[in-house]
């Protein structure tokens, strides 16, 4: 009995220094966060929903660099794909191509030491992320780097959902075929991509390069406005709050994991309540514990205040987009979960050209032709193991 209540007590010591840990770091990173706003700029935008495709393409714009690739994903995998990639970019560095290659510290767990090794000694420039720091040790693990960002001579860049791994080229054991956004930029807009990947360059490494005209190239306006919205765990949530509230029709929400502040839920029924209809794209399996129980709540208000939810039924649907009427979308990186809004650093792009909203509309008319509408009933039907994980989802919701 001894044993039990003392194992019981560390347990409850170490959840609360969690908590504490957790309150103080997240109140110390709000009076130190920054949001790096960038105007409206001209670009072009190409929308990619295939793995295969963008990675054919990423790989091909990579071996015909001439000056800089650099790289921010959030995760970066140890199989047969992966080590290819980070071979690709070891041949560039040898052949005199400056490679700068970041992944967040939890999301590239997986990469092994000796890549590591091989990257430095191939004079690819290397670093993890957002390292786990005192004295908020807790915290530090929690705020992670979720942005994924290609910058390639200045000139091309890319950004989305997609990270590097087997699974996102459709080679996975379990989720498969991975349905997600990506887009490729050139114009205008590549120079604010480039910002930001030297700013987190410079956060994690200490080496500035940001003023360096040799990354800043000449760039010529292109047809399609857009605008690169970069948060690090603040501000996002209003951000949102104010796309929803211009919608006067229609918004269409794709992502793995709904579990949305209590303003931004808010925001959704104040939009059915002015018969603006809301769509929700979900994944039917789930890739985290509890993620799916976590967003049922939220679920059964809106389908009584009628919105439609609909379960994508062929593969993993990893997408992060938002359409509004058809005058502006979202594509990015940024989960609708409170992670994304509170503690990830994200970057979104809001689309404000009518042929590329017209493109997104057409993936999303696909996304929900390969979904199945999820009924009330489903969910107050009586379920003790579901009831059960959803008290464990709404706990641990902030960290889902």
């Amino acid at each position: 009995m001894k044993v039990v209540v003392t194992l019981f007590s560390i347990m409850i010591l170490i959840l609360t220094w969690c908590w504490i840990d957790f309150k103080l770091g997240y109140k110390q990173h709000l009076k130190k966060a920054t949001n790096i706003t960038f105007p409206p700029r001209k670009s072009k935008l190409t929308v990619i929903t295939s793995g295969k495709i963008l990675f054919e393409d990423l790989l091909k714009e990579i071996e015909l660099a001439q000056h800089s690739i650099h790289i921010l994903f959030y995760i970066v995998k140890d199989d047969q794909f992966s080590r290819d990639f980070l071979k690709l970019l070891q041949r560039k560095a040898e052949s005199g191509v400056e490679v700068r290659l970041l992944v967040d510290l939890i999301g590239g767990k997986k990469m092994s030491r000796q890549s590591v090794q091989e990257l430095k000694r191939s004079k690819v420039h290397f670093s993890f992320s957002f390292k786990i720091k005192l004295p908020f040790l807790f915290y530090s693990t929690q705020k992670r780097n979720h942005r994924k960002i290609t910058v390639i001579d200045g000139r091309i860049g890319y950004l989305g959902g997609f990270n590097v791994g087997k699974e996102y080229i459709n080679q996975g054991e379990k989720l498969n075929p991975w349905r997600d956004y990506h887009l490729k930029v050139t114009g205008e807009g590549v120079k604010d991509l480039q910002e930001v990947f030297l700013t987190d360059w410079f956060h994690d490494t200490g080496e500035d390069l940001r003023g360096a005209p040799a990354y800043f190239p000449q760039l010529v306006p292109a047809l399609q406005t857009q605008e690169f919205i970069v948060t690090n765990g603040s501000d996002l949530e209003q951000t949102l709050i104010q796309l929803i509230q211009k919608a006067d029709k229609e918004v269409i929400i794709g992502t793995p994991y709904f579990i949305p502040s209590e303003p931004l839920f808010q925001a959704l029924r104040e939009a059915l309540a002015k018969n603006v209809s809301v769509t929700v794209i979900v994944p039917d399996i789930s890739d985290h514990a509890l993620v799916k129980e976590a967003s049922f709540r939220y679920f059964r208000v809106l389908l009584k205040d009628g919105a439609s939810i609909m379960q994508f039924q062929r593969g993993f649907y990893h997408s992060k987009v938002i359409l509004i009427d058809d005058t502006m979308c979202d594509i990015g990186t940024a989960n609708f979960d409170k992670r994304s809004l509170f503690l990830n650093s994200e970057i979104n792009c809001f689309i404000y050209d009518r042929s590329c909203i017209e493109d997104v509309k057409r993936e999303l008319a696909i996304d929900i032709a390969e979904s199945k509408p999820l009924a009330e009933k489903t969910l107050s039907s009586p379920n003790i193991l579901r009831s059960a994980k959803e008290s464990l989802a709404a706990i641990f919701s902030p960290f889902l």
